[in-house]
């Protein structure tokens, strides 16, 4: 537990109340960019760390703390979308990873999967946080569709490495991100709207532990669901009105982001709203009765309520499904491998390489280029807002 400390006196008698500490680093572009967006909000209670081989990117991050990984073997310069060269510079910068994570009891680390630095490095940082006994949630995109190819091994790859390092792991599709967005969306607001949602679920957890709210949960609690939490999945729901918890509810279970995914298999739920003053006890009790009948009895849900008096009548729901039995390196990538062109090849990777993994097919597709996104898209801050008020609908990006 760290230094922040609600102290209060009852009966004469001093009760100290140590927060949990709780760090959250974005390794690579999309990591950091994921970070900006933290920082812009001024969320409390949380430390960010931003991570980046790009010397020049890493210098305009809002992150409070920030990591040049590998100066000696990148030069500043970025991973040229090289995992391996991201690897390396994660492992020369071990004693500042390693420095980062001190005094924490939750890491977050987030990244977009399939380029050089994330790919290569968030296994390596989740090895290290691990390694001091910290609870590892990682949060991580998968390729859109027409990245496919090159970028496909490398989050396969990167994926695999990442799984034994992480109590839990949250895969994010950005393909299915673009079934609720506008089909005109420009190319830079679509990694906007995905680098958002990561976002969102790490907010959605920190503040369901450290801010104060109707109905909070304590962090031993969460813990122990997170723990060992294997394949894990993210939803966003929204709802306004008279039945806006329900509303909530039934969004996030049909969201893209959870397609296919049979609850029942699900070990624990954590049920977050964020909500206005206008939300009932009786509408969250519905909500929350209606959820437990879509799952097991075996399946623990872990509500929690936080008031924002900018929500008006509206209440934003976050679902993070813990413990499904298959695995988000399987599932998402193997939907996502059946929009790949004709394949040449088919090869078998060496079985050294894929520890406690099941053996996976590696492509070699006609046309085999990086598809990694030039910087000043990375880099334009668009607000969200924008996405909303141009194409005139709402998203699961729109702010908090």
């Amino acid at each position: 537990m760290g230094p922040n400390r609600l102290m209060s006196t009852l009966d004469n008698a001093t009760i100290e109340y140590n927060y949990p500490v709780i760090k959250v680093m974005g390794l690579g572009g999309g990591g950091c960019n994921t970070i900006d967006r933290m920082a812009a909000l001024n969320i409390p209670n949380i430390e960010l760390i931003a991570a980046n081989t790009d010397q020049h990117t890493l210098a305009h991050s809002l992150a409070a703390t920030k990591i040049q990984l590998g100066p000696k073997c990148t030069h500043g310069l970025g991973a040229g979308g090289d995992p391996c060269v991201g690897e390396a510079a994660a492992e020369e910068s071990f004693r500042e990873l390693s420095e980062a994570f001190e005094g924490a009891d939750l890491v977050f680390l987030t990244a977009g999967m399939g380029g050089g630095t994330g790919t290569g490095a968030i296994p390596i940082a989740a090895r290290i946080a691990k390694s001091q006994g910290v609870i590892v949630v990682s949060i991580v995109t998968l390729p859109f569709r027409f990245e496919f190819g090159h970028r496909l091994d490398n989050a396969n790859e990167g994926l695999a490495k990442l799984r034994p390092y992480s109590d839990t792991l949250i895969t994010v599709l950005n393909d299915r991100l673009l079934q609720i967005a506008a089909p005109d969306l420009p190319l830079d607001m679509a990694f906007q709207l995905a680098d958002d949602v990561l976002r969102q679920g790490i907010q959605g957890i920190s503040e369901l532990i450290t801010k104060p709210g109707l109905m909070n949960v304590d962090f031993a609690h969460i813990r122990r669901l997170m723990s060992n939490g294997g394949g894990s999945y993210l939803a966003i729901g929204q709802g306004e009105g008279k039945h806006k918890a329900m509303q909530a509810l039934d969004q996030a279970l049909t969201h893209p982001l959870l397609d296919d995914i049979d609850l029942d298999q699900a070990t624990g739920i954590i049920a977050n709203f964020r909500c206005g003053k206008k939300l009932s006890f009786s509408e969250v009790a519905d909500a929350m009765n209606a959820l437990q009948h879509k799952t097991s009895k075996n399946t623990e849900i872990i509500p929690g309520i936080i008031t924002d008096d900018s929500m008006g009548d509206r209440v934003e729901l976050i679902l993070i499904v813990t413990g499904i039995s298959a695995t988000p390196i399987e599932t998402p990538l193997a939907k996502a491998a059946e929009f790949t062109p004709t394949k040449i090849e088919q090869k078998v990777p060496k079985e050294a390489d894929r520890k406690n993994v099941d053996k996976k097919q590696k492509e070699d597709i006609i046309v085999e280029q990086t598809m990694d996104i030039p910087a000043f898209l990375r880099k334009r801050q668009i607000p969200l807002e924008l996405i909303q008020g141009e194409y005139g609908r709402k998203t699961p990006a729109e702010s908090l």
